[in-house]
């Protein structure tokens, strides 16, 4: 509870560049979602739309952690923090971050991303998969929940001023869409004749 009362809950200006590099702005809030396989959402935090992905990372872990056990923690290159993957390891769980080369030392020697390029192909022929990679394919989950929250869910149709009101809309639509997708695992799929 401390961890969550720090963090920022005003509206305010949040931005962020595209997969295509554009930046995005928009006035509001923004949703840190743990997504579990199935795309079920199992922790949600609203905080203000400028706080930084990894702020909300180490709050998302604890409550997860108090709420299911699980082995992974799957997150994208903005968390890849040395404090986030201790943390994780701390709770008994392997981290799969992705890493980014935008602030790595050695960036710009020569020859190193033809060799991981290389190192990729050679793996990509052989067929060979780790399970990280594997594991590490479930982070869209996150993404699709997302998606699916604004576009069938209303959540970038909110109208509402407060974090409070904010936090009630969203919390509807992630009830309407866990249930969905609670009920569409625990259903047998049509026997075909």
């Amino acid at each position: 509870k401390t961890m969550l009362a720090d963090l920022p809950t005003r509206c305010d200006v949040g931005a962020k560049r595209n997969s295509k590099g554009f930046r995005h702005s928009w006035i509001g809030y923004k949703l840190h979602l743990d997504v579990a396989d199935g795309d079920i959402p199992v922790s949600a935090i609203l905080t203000s739309a400028s706080l930084h992905d990894s702020q909300a990372a180490i709050p998302l872990i604890t409550m997860t952690s108090e709420r299911l056990d699980y082995l992974y923690d799957v997150m994208d290159s903005a968390y890849a923090a040395a404090a986030i993957g201790n943390y994780s390891r701390d709770r008994g769980h392997q981290p799969l971050i992705a890493t980014s080369d935008r602030h790595a030392p050695d960036r710009h020697a020569p020859g190193r991303n033809a060799e991981h390029a290389a190192e990729r192909r050679r793996l990509a022929r052989l067929g060979f998969e780790t399970p990280e990679d594997r594991h590490f394919r479930q982070r869209s989950a996150a993404e699709r929940v997302a998606g699916r929250l604004k576009d069938d869910f209303g959540a970038s149709m909110i109208r509402v001023r407060g974090h409070a009101k904010v936090l009630c809309h969203l919390g509807f639509g992630l009830l309407a869409l866990t249930a969905e997708n609670l009920l569409r695992r625990a259903t047998p799929p049509p026997q075909t004749a």
